[in-house]
């Protein structure tokens, strides 16, 4: 696929508006990976691409969205492995709570990845879902729910309690969105999966940067996205119940 490198104009093309549109199109034609050598697209009379140059912007957006999708390939398997290993080993809510835990953590850690955040929309879309979950089991079996919330009482409070007082003491050297996604995952999780993934989870981002480090690819200052390991904590704490 040829890539663009330079952008040319037409003469009696003077539409600002549609050479800037153009030369975000050259932008994205030179986004797709690969090195760029020297080209021209020529803006014809009616202000398209040529058809070379919109072919390849075609092959760039498609290239584009599998790449995006590549991530998100491995989490149907998950989800579908946990219902076959654990089926008839835990209860049903607590089977649904960790099918969820799975997804909105899964979306959080590629989130993390990309931009160093947790947004607030999927911390609140985990409150939700929980709630959603929990409300009718509350209703149709008092005893079992009541023990289920208390569980999730003390996780979130564990998990959202040992990560403030972290984010206190570092000076703001764990993310605030770090501190929100471990409180919501204590619901799900409850008290013993909480610890088990605040263990797993700090070890593993731990002994990662001390190797980033001393590899010199991050500086000692330079923080690394957390959730990812919580992530696997949360893996190995789920199918380990």
């Amino acid at each position: 696929m040829v890539i663009y490198s330079r952008l040319r104009t037409a003469r009696g093309q003077g539409a600002g508006g549609r050479v800037r549109g153009l030369r975000r199109k050259e932008r994205e034609l030179n986004s797709c990976g690969s090195k760029p050598r020297k080209g021209v697209v020529i803006v014809m009379k009616d202000g398209d691409l040529s058809g070379e140059a919109a072919a390849g912007l075609a092959a760039c957006a498609a290239k584009m969205r599998i790449k995006q999708l590549l991530p998100y390939l491995g989490l149907p398997v998950v989800l579908a492995a946990l219902p076959i290993t654990h089926a008839g080993r835990i209860d049903a809510t607590v089977l649904l709570l960790s099918e969820m835990i799975i997804l909105f953590g899964y979306a959080a850690a590629i989130v993390d990845i990309k931009s160093k955040r947790v947004p607030n929309s999927l911390i609140l879309a985990m409150l939700v879902a929980w709630a959603i979950i929990m409300a009718p089991k509350t209703l149709m079996d008092t005893d079992t729910a009541v023990r289920l919330l208390r569980d999730s009482a003390i996780g979130c409070a564990m998990g959202g309690g040992m990560f403030l007082f972290v984010y206190i003491v570092s000076r703001k050297g764990l993310g605030g969105g770090d501190v929100k996604f471990m409180a919501c995952a204590g619901l799900y999780l409850g008290f013993g999966g909480t610890v088990s993934v605040m263990l797993y989870g700090s070890v593993l981002a731990t002994l990662t940067g001390l190797t980033l480090i001393l590899l010199k690819k991050i500086g000692r200052k330079d923080m690394i996205p957390l959730v990812p390991f919580l992530y696997i904590g949360i893996l190995i704490a789920v199918f380990l119940q």
